[in-house]
């Protein structure tokens, strides 16, 4: 199998990371359409939609701000170069830009309502597509992991056999969209949903990334230490959910 693997569709030649992570938008929002008509909505459809904006606007700008200083002498190297600027992005960067930008924009319309539980799932299954995607890429996409001698280590073209983590992400990933799904027939509070999300998804590549090369300091990377920050803001929240003998009393709603 030759990395990139391009996908065909009569005459054109479709590079994988744009396809998968068009189809990985598509499938998103298709559920999270699916998902609000299902359990409704605890805000009138103008915020949602502006709720939804500001989410957007946050994850494009933290995508690239901590891509940006994952590898920081890189960057100040490249500064200059519009297209090594503008190419790169990372998932963790862009969930806590769209939770930063969700917070200010719901404190700005006077939203009290807790809102993330809808974008729980369609992030789960949203990212997985994208990550095969990434799979598919191979070592232009640096989401590759550390050589290894596992039998399923995967060669991406430098003939090196290495941690395919993108694949080990994808699984993941439809783990804990499984898990949110039966959650949501359960009784937890508004906004645990999405609280799951990101716990399970940040400390998955906070483990996961120790198989990733990269730069680190004081033995984590930047991204590793950025999972950090958000785990240990909703470690209140993790100590609830394993609190012995608990019982949330609100019913998720959206």
């Amino acid at each position: 199998m030759d990395f990139p693997f391009y996908l065909h569709l009569g005459p054109w030649k479709l590079h994988p990371h744009w396809v998968f992570e068009g189809l990985g938008y598509a499938l998103g929002f298709r559920l999270y359409l699916l998902l609000r008509g299902r359990w409704g909505d605890p805000i009138a459809a103008p915020l949602r939609w502006s709720i939804v904006a500001a989410a957007a606007a946050g994850a494009a700008l933290g995508s690239k701000i901590l891509y940006w200083f994952e590898d920081p002498w890189q960057t100040l190297q490249r500064w200059p170069d519009p297209a090594y600027l503008m190419a790169g992005k990372t998932i963790v960067g862009a969930l806590i830009g769209g939770l930063v930008a969700v917070e200010w924009a719901k404190r700005h319309l006077g939203i009290r309502a807790r809102t993330g539980d809808l974008f729980a799932i369609p992030l789960a299954i949203g990212t997985a597509a994208g990550r095969f995607g990434c799979f598919l890429t191979g070592l232009e996409d640096h989401t590759f992991g550390t050589p290894t001698t596992l039998p399923w280590g995967v060669d991406f073209g430098d003939g090196i056999a290495r941690h395919p983590t993108q694949l080990y992400e994808l699984i993941f990933l439809l783990l804990l969209a499984q898990f949110l799904w039966r959650r949501s027939r359960a009784q937890y509070e508004s906004g645990d949903l999405f609280k799951m999300f990101m716990v399970g998804y940040l400390g998955f590549r906070l483990l996961v990334d120790f198989i990733k090369p990269g730069v680190t300091v004081a033995g984590l990377s930047l991204l590793q230490w950025a999972c950090v920050g958000v785990l240990l803001y909703y470690a209140r929240d993790l100590k609830r959910w394993l609190r012995v003998g608990e019982r949330p009393a609100t019913a998720v709603s959206g």
